[in-house]
Formats: structure tokens, C-alpha cells, sequence
């Protein structure tokens, strides 16, 4: 018998934008959260971000809002109209966590901060995701995913030397973000069950992805060397490689021991005594690479991996794009993607779970809401607001 899902007396309201605040809200709805995803009346900006289904620029189309904001419910609500106001602290008096992404000062600024709030609800949790965090010398300023990247301090080890420094695609430390605002509502409402009042809880986006670093900082701090990007010359070994139709990534270990993978490449060169040991692999690496490539030039990439991981046990990647990803037999045999059918897009996959649980796995309920969706069932039913009213507020604007 399941148990029933983890959060399902939460209520969450999600007043951020964007992906790092929503996503953390979806996390806690995908285990059972009530969420509540509250719009300025224009959108949320994530509504304006490519990818856009079919290519058309749309408000309900953008993929990133539709993975970021499943399962939740949606209106719409201005925070600057002091009627705004009074609709969120009604709606706050029987919230137990709120998300928000505003820049630090702003709801401090309208009277809805953390400590206001929590004056008429002590047991109420607010999780801020910013890029900087709320306090210090940048925790003001403005930023995107490739300059939290840059400030982490990822993008200098990433790379060829001879190079500018990369960054890794999409918006990585956004989810990262996101992921830890999850982690740290649920540690948030553990300290709760415990002492009965809530907190306020403070993700710094970049000090999130800075925390990953976690060689390079203390090799600096502990050491006083920098560990730099890849040297341009030299081994390809455990680094990328070209195969028939695709790239793959090798390295020893795994169970395999050299002769193995001398076997799996069929390679004759590669039996040389110059290729024995780790370390004239390493003084011989160019060599070694031309041999590799020879070796596979004619092999796919699913070859390679199946081969490699079935009959030798090595540690072998291959790099996957969409389509191979979509039609992973390991993502579908553990049910990662999950088929949503949205009012506006259609069907469509995404990816959903994060990870599995023996007894209160996480749960799909509802697509993404369009904008101002459940304004009715939400300021009518549950508010208690008449038509008159709702008119009025609509008319000006506020929802």
C-alpha cells in the first residue's frame, strides 16, 4: 500500500519568476504540495524565454515555464496595488511556505517580507532564490546563468587552456538553484515540526554553484595552486572523442584492466609496451588518441557503449543528445519522463522524476496553468470575494 504523498498538507505559494524559485516550487508540489503560482498580470518573464513550441513566440508556449511550473494551480495578482497586498496576506495567513525571486528589499519595501508575514503566521517558511543571496556586497545586482557561472568560478576550470573559458549549456545553475531552495524548504519544514515557527530561508545562487567546486576551491585554499583548464596539447584520453556518428568519453577503471581495453578497441598498436602503465599513457597520449580514433571511426556510438559497458566493464560514455535521451531505455524503464497534456501545447514529454521513492514517489497531477487559470476558484471560492468585486479588481488591473 502507497503511503500518501510527503507534502500533502503543505500549502505552497509560488510568487517567484523565472526557473531557480519555480522550480523549487514544483519539487515540493511534485510530492504533494498544494501550490498556488502567483502572476504579476503581465506573466511571469519565464512565459517570454525560448523555447517556444513550434517556434512561435506565445505566452502559454514557452517549454521552460511548462517544465518549471507543473503541477501547480495559477493567478494573477499585482503587488503593487495596495489591494494586491491585502489578497497575498490573506493568502499568507494559511500558507506554510512561500518562494519568492524578487530582488532583495522589494517586498520588505510593500510591507510583505518575511517578518511581516510571519507577525499573523509564525509557523510561515519563506524560501528566497536570488542570484547573490539578500545581504552583502552584491546582493543587489543582476544576473543570468552564464555570470553565475562566471562568478563561481566554474567557467576558469572549464575548457582548453589555450582558450576562453566555457560554460556548461543551458541554465544549470539555475536548476541547481532551485533544487537547493527545494531541499532547504523541506530541512526548514523539519525544524518546524520541531519548534513550531517558521524562517526565513536565504539561496544565493552563486554561492550554490561555488559550493560544487569541490577540489578546485580547496586545492587554492589549502595548497595555494589553481587547477586551470585542460592543457591544448597533449591526450584526449578521458576527455571526448569522435566515433561514426556521434562522441564518446573513455577512461580505465571500471573492472577492466588494460589488455581488456586493448581487446574492446582491437587496436594492435595499442599492445606496445609504451601504453603499459598510466603514466606512458599519459607521455604517449597523442599517439594513444590517433590509435583510439583509428579504432572506432567505423563504430556508432550505441555500439561502443554496449560493448564496452556488457563484455568489458569499462567506464564508457556516450554523449547523448535529445533524441537519444527520449528514447533512453534506462530513463524509460525508470519512468523519468512523464506525458503532460497542456490546454494550449498539446501533448507533450518532459523530463519529472528527479528521483524515486519506495513509498511516496513523487506524483504527476496538472500541466503548467495558463495565465490567471484558476482566478475564479481562487479569489471566489476560496477568498470569498463576490462578482462586483472580482470585477473591479479585474478591471483595474489587479488580478
Amino acid at each position: 500500500m502507497m503511503l500518501p504523498a510527503s507534502l500533502d498538507d503543505i500549502k505552497v505559494l509560488d510568487l517567484s519568476e523565472g526557473v531557480a524559485g519555480p522550480l523549487c516550487a514544483k519539487i515540493l508540489a511534485d510530492f504533494g504540495a498544494e501550490a498556488l503560482k502567483i502572476e504579476p498580470p503581465e506573466g511571469d518573464v519565464a512565459r517570454r524565454m525560448a523555447p517556444h513550441l513550434g517556434n512561435v513566440s506565445h505566452p502559454e508556449k514557452s517549454l521552460i515555464f511548462l517544465f518549471a511550473n507543473l503541477n501547480k494551480r495559477g493567478i494573477k495578482l499585482d503587488l503593487d496595488d495596495h489591494e494586491g497586498r491585502k489578497l497575498l496576506r490573506q493568502m499568507a495567513r494559511k500558507a506554510d511556505i512561500i518562494v519568492e525571486s524578487f530582488k532583495p528589499g522589494y517586498l520588505a519595501s510593500i510591507g510583505l517580507d518575511h517578518a511581516a508575514l510571519a507577525r499573523e503566521n509564525p509557523g510561515l517558511i519563506m524560501v528566497s532564490v536570488t542570484p547573490f543571496g539578500q545581504t552583502g556586497p552584491y546582493s543587489t545586482f543582476e544576473s543570468e546563468d552564464i555570470v553565475s557561472y562566471a562568478m563561481s568560478g566554474m567557467m576558469s576550470i572549464s575548457g582548453m587552456a589555450d582558450r576562453e573559458p566555457l560554460k556548461h549549456g543551458g541554465f544549470q545553475s539555475l536548476y541547481e538553484g532551485g533544487l537547493n531552495g527545494a531541499v532547504a524548504a523541506i530541512i526548514a519544514l523539519y525544524a518546524r515540526d520541531l519548534t513550531g515557527e517558521g524562517q526565513h530561508v536565504d539561496v544565493s545562487i552563486h554561492e550554490v554553484v561555488t559550493s560544487t567546486l569541490v577540489i578546485h576551491q580547496p586545492f587554492y585554499s589549502w595548497a595555494g595552486a589553481v587547477q586551470g583548464r585542460r592543457p591544448a596539447d597533449g591526450a584526449s584520453y578521458g576527455q571526448v572523442q569522435r566515433c561514426k556518428d556521434g562522441y564518446f568519453v573513455w577512461q580505465t577503471g571500471g573492472g577492466a584492466d588494460w589488455p581488456d581495453i586493448v581487446e574492446f578497441f582491437g587496436h594492435e598498436a595499442l599492445k606496445e609496451e609504451r601504453f603499459s602503465t598510466p603514466s606512458s599513457r599519459t607521455v604517449h597520449g597523442e599517439d594513444l588518441d590517433c590509435y583510439v580514433l583509428e579504432a572506432t571511426e567505423d563504430r556508432t556510438m550505441h555500439e561502443l557503449f554496449r560493448t564496452s559497458a556488457e563484455d568489458y566493464h569499462m567506464l564508457f560514455g556516450i554523449v547523448q543528445e535529445p533524441e537519444d535521451l527520449a528514447n533512453c531505455p534506462h530513463l524509460e524503464f525508470s519512468n523519468f519522463f512523464e506525458e503532460v497534456d497542456h490546454p494550449v501545447m498539446g501533448s507533450i514529454k518532459v523530463p519529472f522524476q528527479l528521483w524515486t521513492m519506495s513509498e511516496s514517489a513523487p506524483q504527476y497531477k496538472m500541466p503548467a496553468p495558463l495565465l490567471g487559470q484558476h482566478n475564479v476558484e481562487v479569489y471566489r471560492d476560496e477568498l470569498g470575494l463576490d462578482a462586483p468585486a472580482m470585477a473591479t479588481l479585474s478591471e483595474r488591473g489587479v488580478i
